[in-house]
């Protein structure tokens, strides 16, 4: 085995993303990974542009851009009366004012154009089945144990491991994240199968009071992700048991029958909770630091999860790079070039989460303060995520 430099832990997309950052900036790194395979759990995710500038530094855009989809426009319409009530154009004006495209990908697609890259690059050690047991910082180096009883050691680790991180909890404690109640089933379906073809080229959502149904093509668009959202009135009531497919179908009773017709598009074997964690101020300890949902897990309103994970490892890499014998003092400069951001992604998700699921005279207020405006004039309220960190980090 041969030495590194640097331990993460997580294999998912910001694990692998800061491994390959990093072995760009000269460094040697080793990723352990949990599970017994590199994989990704779901299916379609979305990359604004502050995430496609990123795919085109590292060279996977090539890759990517193959099965990649490259929509139109982002559609909200409401479920009830499928009025659609806001769009955001991702054309011309689109890629004129943000530089980069927006697109849309099988996590999968994604994650094995990371990977792959990982693979091929000679500093890059890439492990399975290693999931962390526990951490002890000496100062000089940090030691790790892995649950299959291995051990490593670098010169400092970084946390990607997800939501429920063992880093993080070495690193601040251990905590339950938020949970909101609100729960996601998924599904992909072969295009051809769909019977409305009206909003194909778009990202489209219709939202409801506590439900919502977000739509796009995948797979170079072979495919039609669907993912049905819905707050959970038994888990309000505290019953053990909520989120079944049988509580779906109740809570899009009242949507048009245009949108409850697409729940036959979903998968009901599965269901997922949505959970966040309050933004904290720190998330450092000695030689060890967090990155991407391990540091700031949020909501998917913004679709930006991946997005900031992505933009977490092209600047811990930069600070790393500067000063690569004190990575105590690089990881509180990281940490302090993206607290505020990623803060203000978790919680503007949670604001317009809210939005969305507005019911009642909320939802007239919502449809009327937003029908009838340009689709380009909502391009000002989104320049401070597309637009990304700053040229100088890379």
């Amino acid at each position: 085995m041969k030495d590194t430099q640097i331990l993460i832990s997580g294999g998912g997309l910001g694990g692998l993303s800061a491994a390959l950052a990093l072995a760009e900036r000269g460094f040697e790194v080793t990723v352990l990974e949990k599970a017994a395979e590199f994989t990704e759990i779901g299916y379609g995710i979305q990359l604004g542009p502050n995430a496609t500038r990123i795919l085109k530094r590292y060279g996977l855009w090539d890759t990517v851009s193959t099965s990649a989809v490259f929509p139109e426009a982002m559609v909200f319409l409401d479920a009830i009366d499928t009025e659609e009530w806001a769009r955001v154009n991702l054309n011309d004006a689109f890629l004129a004012r943000f530089k980069h495209p927006y697109a849309v990908i099988h996590r999968r697609d994604l994650l094995g154009a990371w990977l792959a890259a990982c693979e091929r690059h000679p500093r890059i050690q890439l492990l399975t089945s290693k999931g962390l047991a526990s951490i002890t910082d000496h100062g000089t180096m940090v030691e790790v144990h892995c649950e299959d009883g291995s051990s490593f050691s670098a010169r400092c680790l970084i946390g990607a491991d997800g939501l429920l991180s063992p880093t993080r909890d070495y690193v601040v404690g251990t905590s339950q994240p938020r949970v909101t109640g609100f729960l996601a089933y998924r599904g992909v379906i072969p295009i051809g199968k769909v019977f409305d073809h009206t909003y194909d080229r778009s990202v489209i959502g219709w939202f409801g009071h506590n439900i919502h149904l977000v739509q796009y093509a995948l797979r170079a668009g072979d495919v039609l992700n669907n993912v049905a959202v819905f707050g959970s009135p038994a888990f309000a009531r505290g019953e053990a048991e909520y989120g079944s497919p049988a509580e779906l179908t109740a809570m899009f009773e009242h949507a048009h029958p245009r949108v409850r017709a697409m729940l036959e598009y979903i998968s009901l074997d599965r269901h997922w909770m949505m959970r966040d964690r309050d933004p904290i101020g720190n998330w450092t300890k000695g030689n060890v630091t967090l990155l991407g949902d391990a540091a700031h897990p949020t909501l998917q309103y913004l679709a930006q999860g991946a997005c900031m994970a992505f933009e977490d490892s092209v600047v811990l890499a930069a600070r790393l790079a500067e000063c690569p014998n004190d990575p105590h003092q690089a990881f509180l400069s990281y940490q302090k070039a993206r607290v505020l951001r990623t803060a203000r992604i978790v919680l503007t998700a949670r604001a317009f989460g809210q939005v969305l699921h507005a019911g009642g005279v909320a939802r007239d207020l919502r449809n009327d303060l937003y029908r009838g405006r340009a689709p380009d004039s909502f391009f000002h309220e989104i320049d401070w995520i597309y637009r990304g960190i700053p040229e100088t980090e890379f």
